[in-house]
Parts: structure tokens; sequence; C-alpha cells
């Protein structure tokens, strides 16, 4: 009996307050690991690790032209938040000085921490499988001449410095997973290859054309999860099948290998896939979608579909960074801040996402789960800065954030209003080419194969 009514408090959504609903995700055990990984060598420090961090994710929320603006409200806050506490620093210099030594692993491991509670405290599956998206942007930062020589030239030209951001979205909510900050060629594919550690079980990556080939395929294939990427005429597939019948519109729903001709040079082994091919109505065109899942009932063509639309909330997410949170252009001017602000501000769109996605769940009636809206939960967060909902007043707080819902409807009409000068006209991507081995590929592929067993 004592059972049965614990089992039926979890289920039953708590009246909570932005207190409690913070406190969900940033647990006393996560602000411990942040510490141990700060080593401070000073323990008199006006900024200590738990008021560091929480004054930076507030700066994220608050409104403000400048840095000081936001400091100054985000300060406030972060004092009324941890009234027991010592007070932190008063100025915005004190604050970044002591930011600028703080180590990335100390916002790493409240990631890590975050994304363990995601796992305890949300249902992220769909058909048995957590389906992830990945995608990367560049985010701007001032014309500084320390920026200038130390970070990526701009993509455009006399463009501005700039970082590159590659993120792993939960597809069906818009949750941001986890997400990676660098540069150099073939950013986004080496991003996502040291994301890997990251994914939880039964994971499924669903990406672009870009995060093709094969060392990506074969180290997602070793970290024990599965991916659904699109292919496109640059990509070479292969099959025992004669030339003759080895058309490419012929696998509709086939296995293929992916061998390419280094790779075979370096005698490694094989990649066995399957090529699906999906029909875009509204388009007139044909998606080419590559995948590990040889088995069509576990992964079927109607599941790829599916998955592959969802696959816009990974620029739902960039839209939020950086448009509904203003980081279009970073502010920070060295290369140290700059980092830590935009470890800072994405873990900020981590947590934003979580309660409004968290409430959601708790609310879910039927098998249809309303999202949330970004935007909304931001201006329930900003009410609770400003004073008009009180950081432990429970009820209003709920039903801001029930009330922060995406729009649902149809829409009947294109979304771009107008032509944009100087965009790029879209150009329907390829199918890839299915070419046939000869009987040495063949023995060398089975022998290959054999070594591996």
């Amino acid at each position: 009996m004592g059972s049965t009514i614990n089992a039926n408090r979890r289920l039953r959504p708590h009246a909570r307050s932005f207190l409690d609903s913070i406190r969900e995700f940033l647990t006393p055990s996560i602000w411990r690991q942040a510490d141990q990984a700060r080593r401070r060598s000073h323990a008199a420090s006006r900024w200590t690790t738990q008021p560091l961090v929480l004054t930076l994710l507030v700066m994220t929320w608050c409104c403000g032209d400048s840095q000081a603006e936001r400091f100054e409200t985000a300060r406030g806050f972060t004092t009324v938040c941890l009234a027991k506490r010592r007070r932190p620093g008063r100025t915005v210099q004190g604050f970044q000085k002591a930011l600028a030594p703080l180590p990335l692993a100390v916002l790493r491991a409240v990631a890590a921490g975050v994304r363990r509670r995601l796992m305890q405290l949300l249902d992220l599956t769909s058909d048995g499988w957590v389906v992830l998206g990945a995608d990367g942007s560049a985010v701007a930062c001032p014309r500084v001449a320390e920026l200038e020589q130390r970070l990526d030239p701009p993509i455009k030209r006399q463009g501005p410095p700039q970082v590159w951001v590659t993120a792993v979205v939960h597809l069906r909510t818009g949750l941001l997973w986890a997400w990676r900050l660098g540069g150099g060629l073939n950013r986004e594919r080496s991003h996502l290859q040291a994301l890997l550690p990251t994914l939880p079980p039964a994971a499924l990556i669903v990406a672009d054309a870009g995060y093709n080939g094969y060392a990506l395929a074969q180290a997602i294939v070793a970290a024990g999860a599965a991916f659904l990427i699109r292919m496109s005429s640059k990509d070479r597939l292969y099959t025992e099948q004669p030339p003759k019948t080895a058309h490419v519109r012929k696998f509709a729903n086939d296995e293929v290998w992916l061998w390419p001709q280094q790779v075979r040079k370096n005698r490694l082994p094989p990649l066995r896939v399957r090529l699906m091919r999906l029909r875009d109505k509204q388009r007139g065109t044909e998606v080419w979608l590559l995948t590990n899942v040889l088995d069509t009932e576990r992964l079927s063509i109607p599941q790829a579909s599916r998955y592959y639309r969802w696959r816009w909330e990974n620029e739902g997410l960039f839209r939020t960074y950086k448009r509904t949170l203003a980081k279009v252009k970073l502010l920070s001017r060295t290369v140290r801040l700059v980092h830590r602000e935009a470890e800072g501000a994405l873990l900020a769109t981590q947590l934003l996402v979580a309660q409004g996605v968290r409430s959601a769940l708790a609310r879910r009636c039927g098998k249809a789960l309303p999202r949330c809206s970004p935007r909304q939960v931001l201006l329930t967060i900003r009410d609770v800065i400003a004073g008009r909902i009180g950081i432990r007043q429970r009820r209003r707080f709920r039903q801001r954030l029930i009330q922060a819902r995406r729009e649902q409807r149809r829409r009947s009409s294109p979304k771009v209003k107008r032509v944009w000068p100087r965009r790029v006209s879209y150009k329907p991507l390829r199918p890839p080419r299915i070419l046939t081995m000869a009987q040495e590929e063949i023995a060398l592929a089975a022998q290959l194969l054999q070594q591996i067993e």
C-alpha cells in the first residue's frame, strides 16, 4: 500500500516555484562536482563556484544592452536566490576577473550533471529510440585584435571573427542535449565524434548530408548508437549486384556497402548499411537516407520520414539561442571570456527549454506531446527576475509554464513572405552513386569482415 502511494506521488505533477524548478536540475551533488572540478586556490574568494555560474546563467536570461547592465540585474537576483550565502562581488570587472580563470571543466561538469537529471526526470524515447539531431552554426564575436588572431576567420568576406557551435538536440522536444565549441576543418563531423560519449542508450542520430563519411559512421557504430544521415551525389555506395541492376532507384530500401577507396586501401572492413528513398510530396523531390539499422521493423521508412522531418528542431534550437536569447553576437572581448560566455549561454538555453519540457510532460494528455515555447518560458523567468513573480511563488509560476506552449496549427501558406536579396536558391540534392564491386573487392571484404568476427 505504501509503495502505491509513493508511486502516485511521483506521477502527480507538483506545484513548483522557480527555485524548486531550477534546483530540480541543478542539484547539490552537481554543485559539489563543479566545485571539485574548479580546484580553487583562493578559498576566500568573493566569487565561489555556485554564485559565479548562477550569475552567468541569469545574465543570459535577463534583459540589458550591455554586460554591465545585465550583471547588475543578475547579481541582485543571485543574491536573493542565495540569501544565506556570502554575497558575491559588486563590479562587472571583478566578475570577469573571476570568470576568466574558471576552468571550462566546471561548466562541462554542470552540463553532464544536467544530462543525467534529464534522463532521470524525462521520458525521451520514441518507439524505443532516443532521436537526436546534430547540426552546427557560427556565432559572431567582436572585432578585437585578439579574437581576430586566435579565432576562426569569418565565412563571409570581411566578416567578424566567430566561434563554431555544434549542438546535439533531442528532436521530439527540441531540448538541447550536448554541444561543443571550436573550429578547424570538418568541424561538424569532428565535433559530433567528440560528443559521442555523451549519447544516451538507444540513441539514433539524425543529420544532414554534411555528416557523411566512413570515419564518422564507424565511430557512431563503435559507440553503440545508430545513425540516419542524408546522402547526396558526393557519396559512393557499393553493391555486389551486376552493373545493369545496380541502379540507384532500385535501392528504395535495400542493403549496400559503405566502403570508400581510401578505406579499402587501408584494409579497413566495409560497413553494411541500408539505403532508403523518401518522397517529398510538396516539392516533388526524393530524399535518400542511410542507416546502420538493417532491421526494417526496428526502423521503417515511415519512421525514418518522421524522424527526418523532426530535424528542423536543430534550426529551432539555434533560433532560440541566437534570436530569443540575443546571442547572434557575443559580447566578450577576450578568447577566455568568449568561450565561457558561449558555454554559459548554451547551458542557460538547456535549462530554459528543460523547464518547459518538464512542465509539458507533467501535463501530457494522450500520445500527443505539446511542445513548449522557449520564448514564453523566457518571459516567465524574466518576470521572476524582475520580481513580478516571487522566486518561491509556486502556483503562478507553474501556471505560466503550463501556458508556455508552441503554436500547433498546420500552415497552409509558405513561411517566406518575400524574396530576400542575395539568398541562394535551394537546389535538391541528387541521389548517391551506386557502384558494383569487382570479384577481388568482394573477396577482400569477406576476408576483412572475417578478421573482426
